[in-house]
């Protein structure tokens, strides 16, 4: 069985873009692809960014025990990570690397156990991880402020991760996150 590693952060903290830069850097991390009831943004492709479902699919798979993890973050807004995704993975010989928020973080953590390793991404400043999110311009402000709302209730979890890295300079961020990493897989 490979490892997993759990990338967790509030919606625009830059996990993300740190997943990618990891995923370029070691060749043995494949990307688990989640799955969800929200709606395909332009772009999206099934199966390569979410395994889009719909809510009735998601239940349905809820009820056979389809998913390592699960979270309604929402009425009727599901995320979750399939087990035969982690399986796909480690079958391979790669090692499984996680985008997710930071409850679905904590639930893969305990669910795998020392397998995994979990690090929280955390912003500067509650106000600097505002800035981003309007920055990026991809939320209407109801959104953005339902982000950081969500944020700052997120923050009270940093004390359940094995690893915590500040992104307040991202190269620093990729670096710490990438050598944190690379211990933990040669382990």
């Amino acid at each position: 069985m490979g490892k997993a590693i759990i990338l967790s952060a509030p919606s625009g903290a830059g996990k993300t873009t740190i997943v990618k830069a990891l995923i370029k850097r070691i060749p043995s991390l494949e990307f688990s692809v989640s799955a969800t009831t929200r709606s395909m943004r332009p772009g999206e492709v099934h199966g390569r960014d979410y395994f889009f479902l719909t809510e009735e699919e998601f239940r349905q798979k809820i009820s056979n025990g389809n998913f390592v993890e699960y979270e309604e973050v929402y009425k009727g807004l599901f995320y979750g990570t399939l087990k035969e995704e982690v399986e796909r993975i480690w079958a391979k010989g790669n090692h499984v690397i996680f985008d997710v928020d930071v409850k679905g973080g904590v639930n893969l953590k305990r669910k795998i156990g020392n397998a995994a390793l979990l690090f929280y991404i955390m912003p500067p400043s509650v106000e600097a991880l505002e800035q981003r999110l309007r920055a990026r311009a991809t939320d209407d402000e109801e959104t953005i402020r339902f982000r950081i709302a969500r944020a700052r209730e997120e923050l009270d979890y940093a004390s359940q991760f094995d690893v915590r890295i500040i992104n307040d300079i991202l190269d620093n961020a990729i670096e710490n996150t990438y050598n944190k990493v690379m211990q933990f897989i040669s382990e």
